[in-house]
């Protein structure tokens, strides 16, 4: 079996520690040494921590399970809510000590870089189209109130989600999902 490439080894390392100590608290070395590589070698793949950030947004992205959105197998509601229920159980599998990569770099890195805060604006506007997609499909199958505006609801959903896991983080526990799914998909979604 192929050993993973150095570049591979970087990126990994840098996923898990920027999802888990955020962009700031994370330098090149902690990277490199949770890699197990020298130093230089993040120099030879990456400009910057700010170049490799923006590889780990794009990972981070394709690993939000946002393909099983688009499956038109089950009802467009039902599968909004396992997208969630996918990402609620991610934050309790890692004891909810890891917030999400997108809010974690707004909120430390995007007022400093611009490529960043583009990278953020990116992978929330992605987001939000594949929940607005969804919830035009719910309203033309008629199991959302046809006043309802896809694209509003979309992004009050994306937010609140980004509420309930700041919340989530800071209670250790799942409080803040359980009044997520209460409140987005028993009243407002019902």
């Amino acid at each position: 079996m192929a050993r993973p490439s150095v570049r591979e080894q970087i990126v990994d390392a840098a996923f898990e520690q920027f999802h888990l100590n955020g962009y700031n608290a994370c330098g090149v070395k902690l990277v490199t040494d949770t890699a197990g590589v020298p130093k230089g070698s993040f120099y030879n793949h990456f400009a910057s921590k700010e170049a490799l950030a923006l590889e780990v947004l794009e990972r981070y992205a394709a690993s939000r399970g946002m393909e099983a959105l688009a499956e038109d197998d089950t009802p467009p509601l039902a599968r909004l809510r396992g997208h969630f229920e996918f990402l609620a159980a991610e934050a309790a599998h890692f004891g909810y000590a890891r917030g999400c990569v997108f809010g974690n770099f707004t909120t430390e890195a995007a007022d400093h870089s611009a490529p960043i805060a583009d990278g953020v604006r990116s992978g929330f506007a992605t987001w939000t189209r594949a929940v607005a997609a969804l919830l035009r499909e719910a309203r033309t199958d008629g199991s959302l109130p046809a006043h309802h505006d896809p694209d509003v609801l979309a992004l009050f959903v994306v937010n609140a989600w980004e509420g309930a896991v700041v919340g989530a983080r800071a209670a250790k526990d799942g409080s803040s999902f359980t009044a997520f799914f209460r409140v987005v998909f028993d009243s407002v979604l019902a």
